[in-house]
């Protein structure tokens, strides 16, 4: 896993450099410090999901959740007059509780992550349209929430808190992956669940924790995202973000197939994704190519999974056994 992490690390040098050359602008502080907020907005969701893939499930209502919460949110403080501090646990409690119908449902009744979280999206995104009337939901003129916006879209020292927010959470859910019985569990249900299980693992309390951790994040997301686009489409909010943490996540060595992945690995996946959408906006080509951009990584990173997993299956197969002769001289000399 080391190696993959560095050469993704290689990998941004050399695509940021190329950056740099071809346009000048991609090293001014503005460019660099909006790259930066982007990737900790970005960021926030894509480890939540890394959380998921690793148990070998997928979590393809990223979008829709921060859609409804974030309209939740901006309406709990903007028009019903919570404080934001209510209406910020409130959102984080939905946020919880959709991972953890999505973890029941998947364990329980034995569906498919896939057909859940895709009836998620749909869900979550017809309420988002229906909690609105299909109208946009933002905050009035001149309403401003100073503590709440200073947190969320302020920066210390030219650094965006969003940012901050991104690397504090990918150092605690490091520790949590890489260092904690849980984190454990969880690499050893995606590798094989049913054998998990026989080992006294409590594969379902595991699958449902990380749904739960996936969309308890993604809540945070939406509030942060919220802030900073200050009103929101329910329509088209938060369209292809599950797209953009499946790539950052598989683009960050993240299998598919379950049971790898580092929280490293997905945040060099993340800024790697935003410096190459900086590429294209610095080149003037059309934004619409963004999607193309994120459809080829997580292309790429699936087919460089199932290369590196058939030379590990090779190597496996090529190495001789206890005893066994290990060249033509050995065998001609039995």
């Amino acid at each position: 896993m080391f190696k993959k992490d560095l050469g993704l690390f290689l990998l941004i040098l050399v695509v940021g450099a190329a950056v740099a050359i071809i346009n000048p602008r991609f090293l001014s502080p503005i460019n660099l410090s909006n790259t930066a907020n982007l990737v900790g907005l970005f960021g926030l969701f894509s480890l939540a999901q890394a959380f998921v893939i690793i148990t070998g499930g997928i979590e393809l209502s990223v979008g829709s959740i921060i859609a409804l919460l974030g309209v939740i949110f901006i309406d709990l403080i903007a028009n019903v007059g919570l404080p934001w501090t209510l209406g910020l646990a409130i959102v984080i409690a939905l946020g919880l509780l959709m991972g953890a119908v999505h973890g029941f449902l998947i364990t329980r009744m034995r569906l498919q992550p896939f057909v859940v979280t895709l009836c998620g999206l749909l869900i979550y995104r017809g309420v988002a349209r229906y909690y609105t009337e299909d109208a946009t939901a933002g905050f009035a003129f001149g309403q401003s929430f100073p503590t709440l916006e200073w947190l969320t879209t302020g920066r210390t020292e030219g650094i965006p808190h969003s940012m901050i927010a991104f690397v504090i959470a990918a150092l605690i859910l490091a520790v949590v992956l890489h260092r904690s019985i849980f984190g454990r569990y969880l690499f050893a249900v995606g590798k094989n669940e049913e054998a998990a299980r026989y080992s006294g693992i409590r594969t379902r309390r595991i699958i449902v924790s990380a749904y739960v951790l996936c969309c308890g994040l993604t809540a945070l997301a939406a509030v942060f995202i919220a802030m900073y686009t200050r009103s929101i489409s329910p329509a088209s909010h938060g369209n292809f973000y599950e797209l953009y943490a499946i790539a950052a996540a598989v683009l960050g060595g993240c299998s598919l197939r379950g049971g790898e992945g580092s929280i490293l690995g997905v945040v060099l996946g993340t800024i790697l994704l935003q410096v190459l959408q900086n590429l294209v906006n610095l080149l003037g080509i059309p934004s619409s190519l963004n999607f193309a951009v994120m459809g080829g990584v997580i292309l790429i990173g699936v087919l460089a999974d199932q290369q590196l997993v058939r030379y590990r299956q090779w190597r496996r197969s090529a190495k001789p056994a206890p005893g066994q002769a290990t060249s033509a001289i050995e065998r001609a000399a039995e």
